[in-house]
C-alpha cells in the first residue's frame, strides 16, 4: 500500500507540543524512561494555563490516581500538551481538568475513552480502551504511528489510523493501516485495507489501496472513510460485518458524519493538490452538494461536530502549539477559537449517574 500529511502534521498529534514525528521517534526511549521515573498527578488548569496541583477537594478531581474526569453536563474532551483533559462544553474557555493519561490521539463517546500512545521508539503503538473512570478495559498492540482515532456515538466501536510508512498525506510515498474494534463482541479488524473494495463501481484489489479517517453511523456497523488508490482519493461507505468498502464520492478526506447523519465534514485538497493545503468543507450525502466553510486556513485534521450546525478542528500555530477552533457548517460566519493549547477534541455527554 502506498499513498495519505500527518493530518495535523507530525507535531500536532501530541497536543500542545510541536515535535515532529521523526523527533518523537528519536526521543521516545528517553521519554519513556523519564515517565517511568516521574509520578504524574492530575491537575486542574485555569483559563490562564497555569497548572495547579489538584488536592482531594479540588474542583474536578475524581477518585483514582489517574485523575477521573467529572463535569456537569456535556464536556469537550481533548489533549492538553499530550495529556487527556476536558472542559465544559458550555464554557470551553473555562477551567479544564487534566488527567495523568498521556496519549498521542484520543477520542471519547458514551463512557468509552480511546487513547493511542507509543509503545516503543520503533513504531509500536498501543490502543488503550478506558472507561470514564480512566480504568483500562482493554489494550491492543499495533504497528505504526498514531494518526486518527474515532469512537462511535454509542461507545461500542473504535476505529484508528496509523502511518506505517511516510509521515505526510501530502506526499506520494506513504502507507496507512486502519483498524476497527467492536468492544461489545471483541471482534477486531486489524486492517480495513483488506476489506473487499469497489472503486468507481469496479472491484479493486490494488496493492496501493489505503484507508484512513473512519467515522461511524448510528447503527455501529456502517461507516465512512477515505479510500485512496492510484493517486485518487474517495469517500467510501463501509460495512464492518460484511467487510466491504464502496466509493460514493470523490476528493473527500478524513470524513466526519454529522449527528443527523445527512452530511460529512471533510478536508479537501486545494485544487486537488495536497501540497497546497486543505479546505474544510461539508458534503450533503443525498445531493452531493459541497459547501466550503468560513475557515480559509489549511485544516489538516479530522473535524468533529459540536452539534448539527457547528464543526470543530485542530490547528497548529507557527510555534507548534495546537488550538481547537470552531466554525459554522453551512459556510456562513467566521472561525472562533474554542480551546487554546489543545487538540484531538471530542464531545462527551456524561451518563445520568455521573452528572
Amino acid at each position: 500500500m502506498s499513498d495519505p500529511s500527518l493530518p495535523e502534521s507530525a507535531g500536532a498529534s501530541s497536543g500542545g507540543g510541536g515535535l515532529s514525528l521523526r523527533a518523537r521517534v528519536s526521543i521516545a526511549s528517553a521519554v519513556a524512561v523519564l515517565l517511568a521515573a516521574v509520578a504524574v498527578v492530575a491537575i486542574v488548569v485555569a483559563p490562564s494555563g497555569t497548572p495547579v496541583a489538584a488536592g482531594p477537594g479540588a474542583p474536578g478531581r475524581g477518585a483514582g490516581g489517574s485523575g477521573v474526569i467529572r463535569a456537569d453536563g456535556p464536556r469537550l474532551q481533548m489533549l492538553d500538551n499530550g495529556m487527556l483533559a476536558a472542559v465544559s462544553l458550555d464554557d470551553p474557555g473555562g477551567p479544564r481538568i487534566v488527567t495523568s493519561q498521556r496519549c498521542d490521539r484520543a477520542y471519547a463517546a458514551a463512557g468509552t475513552v480511546a487513547c493511542l500512545r507509543p509503545a516503543s521508539a520503533l513504531g509500536a503503538t498501543r490502543l488503550s480502551v478506558l472507561d470514564d473512570g480512566m480504568r483500562e478495559r482493554r489494550s491492543i498492540e499495533l504497528t505504526g504511528f498514531p494518526n486518527r482515532l474515532r469512537v462511535s456515538d454509542s461507545g461500542r466501536m473504535i476505529a484508528w489510523t496509523l502511518f506505517v510508512s511516510g509521515d505526510s498525506y501530502a506526499g506520494g510515498e506513504f502507507s496507512t493501516r486502519a483498524g476497527i474494534l467492536d468492544t461489545r463482541t471483541g471482534r477486531l479488524a486489524t486492517s480495513v485495507e483488506e476489506f473487499a473494495a469497489v472503486v468507481d463501481g469496479r472491484p479493486n484489489r490494488a496493492a496501493d489501496l489505503n484507508v484512513w479517517g473512519v467515522t461511524f453511523t448510528r447503527d455501529d456497523n456502517r461507516f465512512y472513510a477515505t479510500v485512496a488508490t492510484a493517486g485518487h482519493r474517495y469517500l467510501a461507505e463501509g460495512d464492518f460485518a460484511a467487510k466491504t468498502l464502496r466509493t460514493v464520492a470523490d476528493g473527500v478526506e478524513c470524513p466526519s458524519l454529522s449527528p443527523d447523519g445527512t452530511r460529512v465534514a471533510f478536508k479537501s485538497a486545494v485544487d486537488g493538490d495536497p501540497a497546497r493545503g486543505w479546505r474544510l468543507s461539508v458534503l450533503d450525502l443525498a445531493s452531493k452538494r459541497v459547501v466550503a466553510t468560513g475557515e480559509t486556513r489549511s485544516v489538516d485534521d479530522q473535524a468533529i461536530w459540536l452539534d448539527d450546525r457547528t464543526v470543530a478542528y485542530g490547528l497548529q500555530r507557527s510555534d507548534g502549539v495546537n488550538d481547537v477552533w470552531a466554525v459554522p457548517a453551512d459556510g456562513t460566519g467566521t472561525p472562533r477559537l474554542l480551546v487554546p493549547g489543545a487538540n484531538s477534541p471530542s464531545v462527551e455527554v456524561p451518563e445520568a449517574g455521573e452528572r
